[in-house]
């Protein structure tokens, strides 16, 4: 999510006219990430009222629309973000070299990560612990030592969802943004010591109908088979350190990659919009039939070796590809203005990913048993938790040494 200068690849110079007419830096990329950011908001706002998964707060009114939305929402967004990401990592690799771009890493991922880590996860988990595992009162100094570091014993009655409470929570995206960078040094290390170069004919290619097909097939298929052991919403430590969900990592880790691919081979600005229009219509209407079916129908299966899973690994590729895709050309195409308040929300976007979860939850907490719909405490939960996010995020940031990290 780091955004810096956009370097033009060598295979693609423009003309003097389009060196004056393209900003220096990709506004509508920055666009994208700041509508993201508000997304992963919305995203956890619904995760209360919606899908049966487990969330800090429990036993709340539900709707089934936004537990499709929530299955929209999984289907691409993260994806899509590691694909921005990744877009600025050759530039920022090129411009400081292995070493300086590693420390760099470190520091703006590492950090906010640690920090994190020690003390805005468990003070989620500890509310989660004194509000729903009914073990009786505990300091939050004991629940931090005992629990969620797991320095103490484990209750013989232990609820979960994994022992001890450590985790990284929403975290975990850059958690993996870090492990990819780290990989993406390595492989790029290794290009060097094998004296590897590029093929000029290949980096000509922009991806079309059929490569985009291709694509869907080869995550569906990957997708599928690695749910055969690993459904949706399935953790598991790698390393005893990375949190990773398997069931998404075809995903995420190819695009990733695509976002590499795109700033090396200038794809952003050569990628033809028709096809991208197309796509996105595409993503809307496979939009439309899930609302209308609904993601809770026997049809769509979370993993196994079953038709249900096979459908819903397809279905759900499918709208990763479309809705980013279409979306990468929506903001290219149309949403290319930059001003001080996208400057300022582009600058604080990071921040308020690493800020806004407990505020959210914070948010829901509150609604408890205001006799709301699920709806409407969604609505509220969005709006307060996206404006104070911000918020706290702008005034963070111009705290001495905090816009270096954040």
């Amino acid at each position: 999510m780091h955004t810096c200068p956009v370097e033009t690849p060598p295979d693609s110079v423009p003309s003097t006219a389009q060196r004056a007419a393209r900003p220096s830096r990709l506004a509508w990329l920055d666009n994208l990430r700041i509508a993201l950011t508000v997304l992963v908001v919305v995203h956890h706002a619904a995760q209360a009222y919606g899908p049966a998964d487990w969330w800090y707060v429990e036993k709340q009114p539900k709707s089934s629309a936004l537990a499709t939305l929530s299955a929209v929402d999984g289907a691409f967004f993260m994806s899509l973000f590691f694909f921005v990401s990744a877009v600025f990592v050759p530039g920022s690799y090129e411009r400081r070299g292995a070493r300086r771009f590693l420390t760099g890493r470190l520091l703006r991922l590492g950090v906010p990560l640690l920090v994190g880590a020690l003390t805005i996860v468990p003070g989620l988990m500890y509310a989660y612990y004194v509000h729903y595992r009914g073990y009786g009162p505990i300091s939050y100094g004991r629940y931090f030592t005992d629990v969620y570091l797991g320095l103490g014993d484990k209750p013989a009655d232990w609820t979960g969802p994994s022992w001890p409470d450590l985790q990284f929570g929403h975290l975990w995206f850059i958690q993996n943004l870090l492990a990819y960078s780290v990989l993406y040094v390595i492989c790029r290390q290794a290009a060097r010591l094998l004296k590897h170069r590029g093929d000029r004919e290949h980096t000509r290619h922009v991806p079309g109908h059929r490569t985009l097909l291709l694509l869907t097939v080869a995550l569906a298929a990957a997708t599928f088979l690695i749910r055969l052991k690993y459904p949706l919403d399935t953790w598991v430590p790698v390393l005893d350190f990375l949190q990773v969900e398997p069931a998404r990592l075809p995903q995420y880790a190819t695009f990733f990659a695509l976002g590499v691919l795109a700033h090396r081979h200038g794809r952003l600005h050569r990628f033809d919009a028709r096809t991208g229009w197309l796509w996105l219509t595409a993503g809307l209407l496979g939009v439309a039939l899930l609302f209308a079916v609904g993601a809770d129908a026997p049809a769509f299966g979370p993993g196994g070796l079953n038709g249900a899973s096979a459908l819903w690994s397809t279905y759900e590729s499918f709208l990763c590809v479309a809705l980013s895709v279409g979306l990468l050309t929506l903001f290219r195409e149309t949403l290319t203005g930059t001003n001080r308040l996208t400057r300022e929300l582009s600058a604080s976007s990071y921040a308020v990913y690493i800020l806004h979860l407990p505020i959210v939850v914070t948010v829901q907490y509150f609604l408890v048993d205001r006799g709301l719909t699920a709806t409407g405490a969604w609505l509220i939960t969005s709006a307060v938790g996206a404006m104070a996010a911000i918020m706290a995020a702008a005034g963070i940031r111009r705290l001495p040494g905090a816009a270096r990290i954040l």
